[in-house]
């Protein structure tokens, strides 16, 4: 990850970033990074569909949730999108803050849940510079995913800061707020260990 800082940045600097780059701005700074690795996107794979599955699609049971869309790196503009363009891995929007997606614009309802899945080139700006920008703007709810490490952490924004919830690594099948109505097999996010066996 770099950040550029050598003038004022602008949204169109976003639009430019080169072929294979993520590009945010995070409070003013233009943040540049490659695209993820296989560990990365295994768990935004796994963690999306599972949640897409249950709470956007409803799971096709009668008794699986529905009522969230869920969103694989959508581009959040809060406010002015030149001060804070933001990429999460994941976030998810109740329907019923807001009912439909525009079609022709970028995402500036603020989501009431983001997952960012830490690297070791992204974990610093993700905890020092994106986890305050949530809080600010009020999303209510926030995981981070650590594949290196196989953990996760889930926070909830009490009068402005993030509270930690827990950290879970592969306890099995575990409900976790806000989405405590379906239980999520943490193992499966994670990929199977280099030296394990493959079945």
């Amino acid at each position: 990850m770099r950040a550029v800082k050598d003038r004022p940045v602008t949204y169109q600097d976003v639009l430019d970033a080169p072929d294979g780059m993520r590009a945010e701005i995070l409070d003013g700074e233009l943040v540049m990074q490659a695209r993820p690795m296989p560990e990365h996107d295994h768990v935004d794979s796994v963690l999306g569909t599972l949640l897409t599955a249950a709470f956007q699609l409803g799971g096709g049971g009668l008794s699986a949730p529905g009522g969230w869309w869920i969103m694989r790196e959508p581009e959040l503009h809060f406010g002015d999108p030149n001060f804070r363009t933001v990429d999460p891995d994941l976030a998810g929007w109740r329907k019923k803050r807001m009912p439909v997606i525009e079609r022709r614009k970028r995402y500036d309802v603020v989501p009431d849940w983001v997952c960012e899945i830490l690297s070791p080139s992204t974990a610093r700006s993700d905890r020092m510079k994106k986890m305050p920008i949530y809080a600010d703007v009020g999303v209510k709810d926030l995981w981070l995913a650590d594949p290196a490490n196989r953990s996760l952490e889930t926070y909830t924004l009490e009068n402005g800061r993030w509270v930690l919830l827990a950290t879970y690594g592969e306890e099995g099948e575990i409900a976790i707020p806000p989405f405590g109505t379906v239980s999520l097999p943490l193992a499966e996010l994670w990929l199977p260990e280099e030296d394990a066996p493959s079945t």
